[in-house]
């Protein structure tokens, strides 16, 4: 299926922070942590206001399945536990904690693991989701894969422009990274691992070359797979045909195709959960944009607001004229600074009124450069007609639910179409249909 290799874009890459090591943000006033920072059911609290917490503390504690466990990232007094909007719009509790300017952490030790079980019960307790930005709860995936996946691909491709929280992680964290590699591929009985990450990387590639040669071994197998710097070569269906020419059919996932995949800070979070027992109270996230006098790279707390940040980074007063959580391409807007930076939250964007100007939309001239774009072959003109009439069967027709939400669409649209988030609507639309259908 050599559509994944034809397709795609050549995007400005703007990696202003690639040569810039994380700086770890050591104070904050206050966190926010929302009980849902992953794909699933939302956390029970289970602190009081007016309770003092460590870093590292439960503070909101896993009762379903598909669910991660949430920790302080502070140590300070629980100051309030109450509603919040998350950037999608839903609404979950949080706990909010004011910092005592301490940062004291609970005493920790290395998991004690002995079987696939207790690995995959260890990482669940770590709190740790996909840090790639969906958000998938670890422990799930890992135990999804267990027995099915022969290979192991960590996802370092970083195709976003702007964003290069990955490429630190590759280039400062590179002991981990290979420590949480084998532990996965140990535990779940993988035999090979590959390192997929685009070619515009070449230190990180490098430094990653010569540590899997000297690591490999008949037991396992390590490599390092160079992609072409392409978006979105980041995306899993995409990222793994490009390494392995397997195809993830549509409604499947990559165990159903021998296939693990996970992003590099998780695996790296892996490789130092099991050595220290620190839960994942922390990130790094990259701030850059027209906005940001000093474009960086920081280890933020987990719950820091986008303010706090910003004033990490020296903004001071200048107000950003937009402002993405996430790579322009795939981020979200935010409507202010009170935002907060999440487990998934990779990128933070501030954007002056140059960068924030947005192309009047005119009308479909159908040149096709929509199609030519996608990388999954579809028709996106055609899908933002149908969800324009409302039209789900028309929706299902064109696989609508294929559709990655990469935003390539929109992207070459010279009419300035907003196809992508048109598509999105149009998948809701769907699911809608179907789920009433399914109920009648």
């Amino acid at each position: 299926m050599g559509v994944f290799k034809r397709k795609g874009l050549k995007v400005s890459h703007n990696k202003n922070t690639s040569g810039r090591k994380a700086v770890r943000m050591e104070r904050c006033q206050s966190v926010t942590l929302p009980m849902k920072q992953h794909i699933g059911e939302a956390c029970v609290p289970c602190v009081e206001p007016g309770e003092r917490v460590l870093a590292g503390q439960l503070v909101g504690r896993a009762e379903a399945p598909l669910c991660v466990p949430v920790h302080a990232s502070i140590s300070g007094t629980v100051r309030a536990v109450e509603p919040f909007r998350l950037p999608q719009g839903e609404e979950t509790q949080a706990v909010v904690i004011e910092s005592d300017g301490r940062m004291e952490r609970i005493p920790t030790q290395a998991p004690q693991v002995e079987s696939r079980e207790e690995f995959i019960r260890a990482v669940r307790d770590s709190g740790l989701v996909g840090l790639g930005g969906a958000g998938f709860p670890a422990g799930v995936k890992l135990e999804s894969a267990a027995g099915r996946a022969d290979i192991l691909l960590v996802n370092a491709a970083e195709c976003e422009p702007y964003a290069t929280a990955d490429h630190r992680e590759a280039l400062d964290c590179a002991g981990d990274l290979l420590a949480g590699m084998r532990h996965i591929c140990r535990w779940l009985e993988i035999k090979e691992a590959v390192i997929g990450i685009e070619g515009n990387k070449g230190d990180a590639i490098a430094l990653l070359r010569e540590l899997c040669a000297r690591r490999t071994s008949p037991e396992l197998k390590l490599r390092v797979g160079v992609l072409p710097s392409r978006y979105p070569q980041g995306a899993e269906k995409v990222f793994i045909h490009s390494l392995t020419g397997r195809v993830v059919p549509l409604g499947k996932l990559p165990p159903d195709v021998g296939v693990l995949t996970m992003n590099i800070a998780s695996v790296a979070f892996v490789g130092r959960y099991m050595h220290t027992g620190m839960p994942l109270i922390s990130r790094t996230v990259t701030v850059d944009g027209g906005a940001v006098p000093q474009p960086m790279n920081v280890r933020a707390p987990i719950g820091v607001s986008l303010r706090e940040l910003c004033e990490f980074c020296g903004m001071g007063d200048i107000a950003p004229a937009k402002i993405i959580l996430g790579g322009p391409m795939m981020g979200c807007a935010s409507p202010g600074l009170d935002a907060i930076i999440d487990k998934r939250g990779n990128c933070v964007l501030l954007f002056n009124e140059g960068q924030a100007k947005i192309r009047p939309e005119t009308a479909c001239i159908r040149c096709g450069c929509c199609v030519m774009a996608c990388p999954m072959g579809l028709q996106p003109l055609k899908l933002e007609r149908a969800y324009l009439r409302g039209d789900a069967q028309a929706l299902g027709a064109l696989d609508a639910q294929g559709c990655m939400e990469c935003g390539c669409c929109g992207y070459v649209c010279p009419a300035g179409r907003e196809l992508a988030q048109r598509i999105r609507l149009g998948k809701l639309l769907l699911n809608s249909t179907q789920a009433k259908e399914a109920g009648a």
